[in-house]
């Protein structure tokens, strides 16, 4: 084994995985090594991503997508093995894991808790398996952590509904076969499964990012989108909806976080140790060292965090509160260690030839995705204090 892998691992945390997990980590690990990682700072320099199709079907022969569900061809496996795959996907850009979070964990997640089934049964095989994308729409360019505030309308017309709107900042949004949108109606806040092919509905990629740059994000627009009453969900009203989906996502972040952090220490511990000042390597230098150690610790509590929530979710008990602290937590530490690990790299720790800037810039976006570290705050707060201080 790697050296510099096991000096990364130094609570030894491997040992709390089963078999299976370590297989399945393995097997996504190696399929984000050969297909992602060599191309990956390319695609990020370029703001694009080749063939986002053909990768996405090499994910679904891979079983990764929508792997925590069961039926419809999912995978059907637990908490952790999802977890893990996100962490090795993250571990060579945050965009890629994007990707697959909004496919499996927003989109697919969507119509498999609350499509009706034959919506369920046209998408969900075709999208495990890669065949078709999804995207998710729920943010609007003026209404991002206040969702309850969106201006989409959807309104009923004999048996169909029409809906009017715009989403904004949504990943995928330009590949997407089919978009989950939520929109306000007489009854309250629905979703919709919607046909990106209907017309009336558009979407145009959001160019000049300076982070997930390897990420196709679109804005959607709706105008007069006619779909049948079989699109809309049946038994779910108002932000409880959205806001279970969304609660998918965040758990797949908490691990996702940890391998841009992961690969980032890796390479500043790998960089110090190669890397000579005043005659000797600069890992020697004390300085240098409690940088080291102060990463290591951080990343080595997120993990141990991450499997702590991933055995509750297993079990049934994982709450929103909880999965606020884990994303809250992670991210910002992973952030900080990606900021560390930079200074350890001085000026090539901003070339694309080491992955540290890349990460460390995808990073301040999932910073603010799927919940800003306001957000999360305040959910933890309410939860310790019982006091509300949303509004």
């Amino acid at each position: 084994m790697d050296p510099i892998a096991v000096a990364v691992d130094l609570a030894s945390s491997d040992d709390l995985l089963t078999p299976d997990e370590r297989d399945v980590r393995s097997a996504v690990r190696a399929l984000a090594q050969a297909r992602i990682e060599p191309y990956v700072a390319d695609w990020f320099e370029r703001g694009t991503v080749d063939d986002p199709r053909g990768l996405t079907r090499e994910l679904g022969k891979q079983g990764v997508l929508g792997m925590h569900l069961t039926g419809y061809g999912c995978a059907g496996m637990s908490a952790t093995q999802y977890g893990l795959t996100c962490m090795e996907l993250e571990a060579v850009d945050s965009g890629i894991r994007s990707l697959v979070s909004v496919q499996g964990s927003l989109a697919m997640y969507a119509l498999w808790r609350h499509a009706e089934e034959s919506v369920k049964q046209e998408w969900l095989p075709r999208m495990a398996a890669g065949e078709a994308i999804g995207c998710f729409g729920l943010t609007e360019p003026d209404h991002g952590s206040d969702p309850s505030g969106m201006r989409t309308r959807a309104r009923r017309d004999g048996s169909d509904w029409v809906i009017d709107g715009g989403k904004m900042w949504i990943t995928n949004g330009s590949i997407a076969d089919v978009a989950v949108i939520w929109a306000q109606t007489e009854e309250g806040i629905r979703g919709f499964a919607v046909p990106t092919s209907t017309p009336g509905f558009s979407a145009h990629e959001i160019k000049h990012k300076l982070s997930l740059r390897a990420s196709i994000t679109s804005e959607l627009v709706l105008d007069d989108v006619r779909v049948p009453g079989s699109a809309m969900f049946p038994d779910v009203r108002g932000l409880g909806g959205p806001l279970s989906c969304l609660n998918e996502a965040r758990f797949g972040i908490i691990w996702g976080s940890l391998g841009a952090a992961r690969t980032c220490l890796t390479a500043a511990l790998r960089y110090s140790i190669e890397r000579e000042q005043f005659g000797r390597p600069i890992a020697g230098f004390q300085l240098t060292q409690q940088k080291l150690a102060d990463m290591e610790l951080e990343y080595t509590k997120g993990l141990l965090l991450a499997l702590h929530l991933s055995r509750r979710k297993e079990q049934g008990v994982l709450r929103p509160e909880q999965v606020s602290l884990g994303k809250l937590n992670n991210v910002r530490e992973a952030l900080k260690i990606c900021r560390t690990a930079r200074t350890i790299l001085g000026a090539n720790g901003i070339s694309l030839e080491y992955p540290v800037i890349r990460h460390m810039n995808n990073l301040e976006s999932v910073l603010t995705y799927e919940g800003t570290v306001e957000m999360h705050t305040l959910v933890i707060g309410k939860a310790m204090t019982g006091v509300d201080a949303f509004r």
